[in-house]
């Protein structure tokens, strides 16, 4: 039988999603949710795939503020088809080591079952928000050099 999430369900977890209340994000989260964020896992330690209620969690609550602490998180566009969701995102945040401010685009790719998230595909603006991270500018092309302005090859 398809499942339709309703519109309430999912602009109710993104209420709390955006605030980082973890005790409600975990009230919509299923006991097997695949959480999945697309990241450099060197600059943004939480990058990968995590499975289950309790790791999902652990990733919300400790593992990504170890790198940086979201304050906004502003739906840009919001696509729900059947049980499916696409959304574009503004995310905002402050380097947890100095404080940094960093802005960056986020789509997420969600299914939900019964009101609840089974599965959570994040992809970043990577190029961008590591750039903000690091603080410098990332130079595309021969990844033997830097030059003196401080660009990074990739």
């Amino acid at each position: 039988m398809a499942y339709d999430v309703p519109r309430s369900v999912v602009e109710a977890f993104y209420k709390v999603y955006a605030v980082r209340d973890v005790d409600k994000i975990a009230e919509f989260l299923d006991d097997n949710v695949e959480w999945t964020i697309s990241g450099p896992v060197d600059v943004l330690a939480y990058c990968g795939t995590h499975r289950g209620k309790t790791n999902v969690i652990d990733l919300i609550k400790r593992r990504i503020p170890l790198v940086m602490r979201t304050y906004s998180f502003v739906p840009e566009a919001i696509l729900i088809e059947g049980d499916q969701l696409a959304m574009l995102n503004r995310q905002s945040a402050h380097r947890t080591v100095d404080g940094r401010a960093v802005s960056y685009r986020v789509a997420n790719f969600m299914r939900f079952r019964d009101g609840k998230v089974v599965e959570n595909i994040s992809l970043i603006d990577t190029f961008d928000a590591v750039e903000q991270l690091l603080g410098c500018q990332l130079a595309v092309g021969d990844a033997s050099r830097t030059d003196a302005d401080g660009l990074v090859a990739v």
